[in-house]
Parts: structure tokens; sequence; C-alpha cells
């Protein structure tokens, strides 16, 4: 089994960290922290309580001037970007989860230093209750984000202001009404920074689901501007290709179910143990006499633990087939749990897709063993 996400956050971290601390505030008590943080409830939280465990017991060993305490946080966040430079950091997400839970009432103050902190750890959680509470204000500040020389900056302008961040809290005026996030992507598309230009292309993916029209027309506009950018709106597009969005795949040049487009011998296991694999395959024929662009996709139906149905679809390959070409297709699937993915027992669904058009379907079952 693969080690929880969640023992990052161990002593092997925190104890340098309340180091760093106390080097840019002498009077912090490195000990009665770690005493704190590391109590007899520690190894029974998960995740995010952790997170949020540190992040409090961080503010309760800091003065109980909000703006002296912020400052200390921002100093230590200084005291790491100049030992290691500038990074995408996870284990350090409590920095500014200090600032979303004890900062909201001080934008003055908390706003700067999300800036900083978020050049070694991404401020991208952080900064949602802001666009809640300071909508315009911060449209304005993110807008100014985009033009900043860190990358890291940068990147939390579109990041942060994603409709539909994961893990993030909602922020359900941009799902209504993305236009404020339109000229940050503008500013964006060609960044020298590929982590910048992802977070583009997932913002857009998530503006997609509400306003597809919106998203096919600035894809209409992108590319073929630059490599960089036609990357952007393939990546953009492929809630939409997976959609099988008839003008999405045209964008790409692909038709809506391909004429003369065969599947067959369609395989796969008759039970897959939790844990385990799905082995499956196919083979695709183009039957017709003019080659053929294809997108090549399957897709699972999970059960859930409501007795509900999920879809997932995933990507096998884009290819031309040429007139009486075959192509041979066999693949796996893992049904391993994770902490953001479990597998419930009972009849699954395996599906084969081209052109987002389902061709084949399979089922099997999925069991818990042990």
């Amino acid at each position: 089994m693969p080690e929880p996400l969640k023992n990052i956050f161990s002593r092997p971290l925190i104890e340098p960290f309340a180091g760093e601390v106390r080097a840019a505030w002498p009077r912090f008590s490195t000990r009665a922290f770690l005493d704190d943080v590391f109590d007899a409830g520690w190894e029974a939280l998960e995740l995010k309580q952790r997170i949020r465990r540190i992040s409090l017991v961080l503010r309760k060993h800091l003065p109980p001037d909000y703006p002296e305490a912020l400052d200390i946080v921002v100093q230590t966040t200084r005291r790491y970007l100049a030992q290691h430079g500038e990074k995408l950091t996870f284990e350090y997400t409590f920095l500014p989860d200090f600032v979303e839970i004890h900062g909201t009432d001080a934008p003055d103050h908390s706003i700067p230093a999300l800036e900083t902190i978020t050049r070694w750890c991404s401020a991208e959680f952080a900064v949602r209750p802001f666009l809640i509470r300071y909508p315009g204000r911060m449209y304005t500040q993110m807008l100014a984000w985009s033009h900043h020389t860190s990358p890291m900056v940068r990147r939390l302008s579109s990041e942060g202001i994603r409709p539909r961040l994961p893990w993030g809290m909602g922020v359900p005026a941009l799902k209504r009404d993305p236009s404020p996030i339109l000229p940050i992507l503008e500013n964006l598309k060609n960044d020298p920074a590929e982590t910048v230009r992802r977070s583009v292309a997932n913002n857009l993916n998530d503006i997609a689901k509400e306003h597809p029209d919106l998203v096919l027309g600035i894809a209409a506009r992108w590319l073929g501007q630059s490599p960089e950018t036609d990357w952007i709106v393939r990546h953009a597009c492929r809630g939409l290709l997976k959609k099988g969005n008839a003008a999405a795949l045209a964008h790409f040049g692909f038709e809506q179910g391909v004429a003369g487009i065969e599947i067959s011998s369609l395989a796969c296991s008759d039970v897959v143990p939790v844990g385990g694999r799905l082995h499956f395959s196919f083979v695709a024929k183009n039957t017709s006499g003019q080659p053929a662009q294809i997108r090549l996709e399957y897709g699972i139906e999970y059960q859930t633990l409501s007795g509900k149905i999920s879809s997932k679809i995933f990507k096998i390959k884009e290819m031309e087939l040429l007139p009486g070409q075959t192509e041979s297709i066999a693949r796996h699937q893992s049904f391993q749990d994770f902490t953001t993915r479990k597998h419930y027992p009972g009849v699954h669904r395996l599906r084969v897709l081209v052109n987002g058009k389902q061709m084949m379907e399979r089922e099997f079952v999925v069991t818990r063993t042990g």
C-alpha cells in the first residue's frame, strides 16, 4: 500500500519548521508548539485536519496581534525562499492556511502576505474566501498578479480564480459569470512557465463546464497562435472532447462518430478485485475508403457508495487510420483505493468510444476480497 499523503505532515517536517520560526522570532517556544501539535490525537487526524491543526496551533504560539503574528509567518517564509528559492511545495500548506483562517478580517495585511507565501507554497486555496468577501478588490489584485515577475504569483492569479478549483472553496459568482477571469488568462496564455500555462488550461476546462461556447470561442482565437497556445487549447477542451462535443471535436479535425470505423473483439476481465486491475483489449478498423482521424477513449461506469453510477472517460490515443487499417489496443485500469477514490463491489461497465460516440460495451464485476 502507498504511504498515506497525510504522513508528510510529521515531526521530521515540523521540527525544522519550528526552528525557522524561532529564528524569525526568538520568543517562539518550539517545545510547547511541538507538544501542542503532536498531542495524543495527532495520529487519528486526516490530511486536511493535520494541516488545520498546525495552522491553529501556530496561531496560538505567536503574538495575539494578527499583523505581528503574520509578519513572523512571512519572515519565516522568506527564510525558506532565501535558502531554497521559489518552489511549488505542498508540505507547507499550513502557511497559506494560516492566512485563510485567521486573516480574512485584515485584507490589507493578508493579501500582500499571500503574494509572498505563494512563492513557497501555493496560496490557491487561501485566496478563495477573499474572492468571496472582497470580489472587486481581489479581481483587480489577481489581474495585477498576472503581470508579476514571479511565475508562482502569476500561477496564483489563474489557479486561485478557477471556478471549480479541486479541494477549494466554491466561488459561485465565477461559475455564473467568468468574465473577470478572462483578462487574466489572456495575459498568461503565452507565459514562459509551463506551470502557469497548465493552470490557464485547467481554468478554461473549468469554465467550459458551464460555458462551453465561451471556451470554444477562445479556442478558435488561440489555435494556431503558438505551440504553447495550441497545447493550452487542447488541454482546456479535454472535458468537451470527452463529452463528444461536436464543435470541440471539429477544432481538432475529428468528426463526431466517424463513419466506417468498426470496433470488434472487445474483451475484458470478468471479475476485478478491489486493489487489482481491469485488463481489456479491442480492435479498431477503418472499413471506409478514406483516411479517418480518430480519438479513441474508454469509459468506466463505477458503482458508488450510494448505489448510483459515476462515469469517467479516459483517453487512449489520437491517430489516423488509413483505409483498411486495423489498430489493436490493449490497456488496463487500476482499481486500487486511494484517498480521492474508493471502489465498491458490484456490476461495472466498460465502454469504448470513437470521437465521442460509444461503439461497444462490456460488463464486469468488482469484488472486495479478504
